[in-house]
This record gives C-alpha cells, structure tokens and sequence, in this order.
C-alpha cells in the first residue's frame, strides 16, 4: 500500500466495554503506523474511557473524516452530539445509550459508502438497547446490510486458526431448516471464495458442513444435504471453486485447524461460533476471567469494508478498566488487510 487507509471506528455502546477497547487498541504500538483512524463518538464517552484507562491521548474534534490528522497520541473523532454528561452510565442498557450507538454506525457507514474513509470496524453493540431505542435489528450484520442496500451477504468468523463463514445466523434452529436453501449455500461458498481472496490467500479450500447428524447419513437423519448443501457444492465446483462436502459438523472443524481447508462454510450460528470461540477465547480458571478474546467478526459482500470485534459488549466489565482489546486489535488489522486487497477482488461475486 502506497498510503495507510482511513478506516473508520464504531464504539459500540457507550455503557459497554466499546470505549474503553477502541483507546486500548489505538494505544497499541506501531497501530498508528497501519492505519488513520476515525473514531465516531460523544465526546464525554471518549473523555470518560480516557480517564478510565489512564492513556495520555489529545482528542482532535473533526467533521470530516478527510480532516483526521493520524498523528501518535491524538484520538481524531467526530461527534454527533447526542450525550451529554449524565446520560448514560456504564453496564446499564437504555435506549438513548442503544440510540447513540447506533447512530455511531450508521454515521460510519454512510462515510464509507460515500467513499470519504476505506471502511468501518465496529465496537460491540447491545441488541435489546437499539431495539429499545426503536431500531428493530437483529445486530450489525442486518444494519449493515440496509444501510448499504446489500441482499446477499455471509457473517465470517475469524480466529483461534480457523475462518467460518455462516449459511444463517440469528435465527431459530427451526427456521434455520428452511433457510437452508441451494442458492443461499451457493452464494455463501461465492463469498467464502472472496473472503480468502481478501484475506490474501493463495490457496482457497473451501469445506462446507452438513446440517445433520452425519451429513444426513444419505438421507437417514434429514434431507437438507440431498436438497440444498449437495446441488450448491456442485455448482460451485462446476465454477472452478475448491469445495468440499457436506462434510460431517463433528469433524469438518478438526480438520480445518489440522491445516485441510481453509475455510468452513457453516450451516447456522452456533455450528461455527461454537468452535471458533472455544478456539479464540481462554478463561483463567481461578478468576473466572477472560485472559484471551481472539478472532473477528466481519461480513462478507458489503460494498464496503467492515469488521467487528468478536464479543458483546461485556457490561460486567463496563468501567472497571479490565476489558481485553484483542479481538479490537485483529478487527482494526484485518480491516487494514482488506483495504489494501478491495481493488484486486472483484465485487460482483453473484450469477
């Protein structure tokens, strides 16, 4: 890359652990050298996270993310003006915190499809605290994808060694049965496929899960294999794709971390988030206390760049300055990773 990108950075909720790891993670060694990075908050939440943590930055006002300075020990941040001191405070959802961070969001988004920053990462948000504001979505993957106007697009996993992208995501197990359709199989593997491609990788193994017990055993335990995840492998390996499958769920993961694939294609949320956390997250078992929080959470075929931190918003933790910024730190370089690939990958990925 010629020039670092500027990227823009959600905080997430204000009452949550958002704040105070956005300033962790922009504290971090050498980070300024990656990227510029504008940081959509109140100001009273990034003086309060300021005063929490301890960390010496200058905040630099701007209304132009073309305005950010990037210099070492200054926080460029625009403020919408929506708190002030003693609206909101810290492990407490409400709707005006929910309001704020959406409102950061979106704010972050609209900059990224208006070409002024390279692309979004986002802070944890609280779902009931949004939909109490009367935003009615499910989380970011679904605000990001009305506010860039995207009908298919894939939730990706990455961390602890494996990369998982999700046929659904928050839905019920039940309907999750229908969802799992052959064309929304076909176009997850599609962005699997360009995933990797923005990750930077040479080879692009895909394998994709059963839904079943066994991948159905051939039909014994279900036909979701025979009528949706089989006919959308074969078509895509009809495109040129390295695809495998329906590999069985219990061991598609082994042999992932074991170095066959590349990436797995995963049938509903708790199929790949289930690994991927026991493989990114530690808990010291005499505190009761995460000592890792690895691995991103970012969505595939958006029009721009986003990633995520892989947690929620940690609102045991809110305020008391023992928020692990890792998984912050990997969305803010993956983020990175991915602006200097977006030019070489094509967009268009769907028949």
């Amino acid at each position: 890359m010629n020039e670092k990108p500027v990227l823009g950075i959600s905080i997430g909720d204000p009452t949550g652990i958002g704040p105070e790891i956005t300033l962790k993670a922009l504290s971090r060694e050498n980070i300024g050298n990656e990227g510029v990075f504008v940081v959509y908050a109140d100001k009273v939440v990034l003086e309060e996270a300021l005063e929490l943590t301890g960390i010496n930055f200058t905040l630099n006002s701007i209304r132009h993310p073309k305005e950010a300075q990037g210099k070492p020990g200054t926080i460029d941040y625009m403020d919408p003006g929506l708190l002030k001191e003693g609206d909101y405070t810290y492990s407490t959802v409400s709707a005006k915190s929910g309001d704020a961070s959406f409102q950061y969001v979106v704010n972050a988004i609209k900059d990224a499809m208006a070409g002024e920053t390279a692309g979004v990462v986002t802070g944890p948000i609280s779902k009931e605290a949004i939909n109490m504001a009367g935003h009615h979505f499910a989380g970011h993957t679904e605000i990001l994808a009305e506010y860039t106007g995207t009908k298919h697009y894939g939730m990706l996993l990455l961390g602890g060694g494996l990369n998982v992208i999700h046929v659904t995501t928050h839905v019920s197990m039940r309907d999750a049965c229908d969802l799992i359709t052959r064309d929304r199989v076909h176009n997850t593997i599609l962005l699997a496929d360009k995933a990797l491609r923005l990750m930077g990788k040479g080879q692009r193994r895909i394998a994709v899960a059963g839904f079943n017990a066994h991948s159905s055993e051939n039909g014994l335990f279900g036909d979701q294999e025979a009528k949706s995840i089989i006919p959308a492998i074969v078509a895509a390996k009809e495109e040129g794709l390295d695809v495998t499958g329906p590999v069985p769920p219990d061991t598609v993961f082994v042999k992932a971390l074991g170095g066959q694939y590349d990436m797995v294609a995963a049938m509903y949320h708790d199929q790949g988030h289930i690994p991927l956390k026991l493989c990114g997250f530690k808990m010291d078992p005499d505190t009761g206390l995460y000592s890792q929080m690895s691995g991103v959470n970012t969505t595939i075929g958006l029009p721009i760049i986003c990633t995520s931190v892989n947690h929620g918003t940690a609102f045991g933790k809110a305020g008391k300055n023992r928020a692990n910024e890792e998984s912050m730190v990997d969305a803010i370089r993956l983020a990175v990773t991915f602006a200097g690939n977006w030019k070489r990958v094509p967009f268009a990925v769907y028949p």
